[in-house]
């Protein structure tokens, strides 16, 4: 049996995202119609659905980065239109590692720009935030390359800087955008068990639109299908992957899953029983 993590903060109750009668429209078409759910703070959720289904339309509405044509999304209970928090958000995008390879900065300096904001963009670092800085490094294990260029750095070692410029203002929600993309399976691994340590330790809820359907349903707690319509569903061991999966991607679709694939994924933590 797969035993999967029990958020940190779930059984506060606090609800990080809510949505209801969301309605969002791209190029006069309607996108997501009627989605109502909610994502708790500590959930780790992934969203998935065919591609054109609307994964990334969701995920960057929730973000304000997109309107909506109507409905009521909440962060952290505070309606959209009010919520300033954004310092609490996090957001790794599809194209985040996408730069010019000889760009001058190292690691370390990236990752500092994430405590910079947008209105003063000259300031420098004070000596605490560089603490913080290396903090972020040394959990996300690449303090050994803090001082290495950015242009310099595999797939794998991009994403995680990436996650750690997102990370250093300790933000309680954490979105991600296919972050996986052109990245070798050895590297995935590492990567997805990096989000599940920083869900498991630090409690942070994670929303991530993903294609690996198995680390899905081996790693998070809930999954978003979505195809216009958002089908929601709880991940334990009673749940069907496939009847869930055949909701977004329609009746034809076939996915083969066994739950001794997990064990791989899960034996580092202890959570295989």
């Amino acid at each position: 049996m797969i035993v999967h993590p029990s958020p940190l903060h779930e059984s506060e109750g606090r609800v990080a995202i809510s949505v209801r009668g969301l309605d969002v429209e791209r190029s006069g078409e309607l996108v997501i119609e009627g989605a109502n759910f909610d994502i708790k703070c500590g959930e780790y959720v992934g969203i998935v659905g065919p591609n054109g289904g609307g994964k990334t339309t969701l995920l960057l509405v929730l973000l304000g980065v997109l309107p909506k044509k109507r409905g009521e999304i909440k962060i952290l209970g505070i309606p959209q239109e009010r919520f300033s928090l954004w310092g609490k958000v996090g957001y790794v995008s599809q194209t985040a590692t996408h730069f010019d390879p000889g760009f001058p900065m190292t690691v370390r300096e990236l990752v500092g720009l994430g405590l910079i904001s947008r209105s003063n963009l000259a300031r420098k670092l004070k000596k605490e935030e560089w603490q913080k800085v290396d903090e972020v490094l040394e959990f996300l294990g690449i303090s050994d390359i803090s001082s290495k260029r950015i242009g310099s750095l595999s797939g794998g070692q991009k994403q995680r800087v990436f996650i750690a410029k997102a990370l250093v203002r300790d933000p309680e929600i954490l979105f991600l955008d296919e972050p996986i993309a052109g990245i070798d399976s050895a590297s995935q691994q590492k990567f997805y068990q990096t989000l599940s340590d920083l869900n498991k330790k630090k409690g942070t809820t994670i929303i991530i639109v993903s294609h690996d359907l198995s680390v899905v349903f081996c790693r998070m707690s809930k999954v978003l299908c979505v195809n216009r319509k958002v089908m929601v569903s709880r991940i334990d061991d009673t749940v069907d992957p496939e009847k869930i999966l055949r909701s977004a991607y329609g009746e034809h679709f076939h996915f083969v899953f066994h739950r001794h694939e997990c064990e791989g994924m899960f034996e580092q933590r202890g959570n295989v029983a």
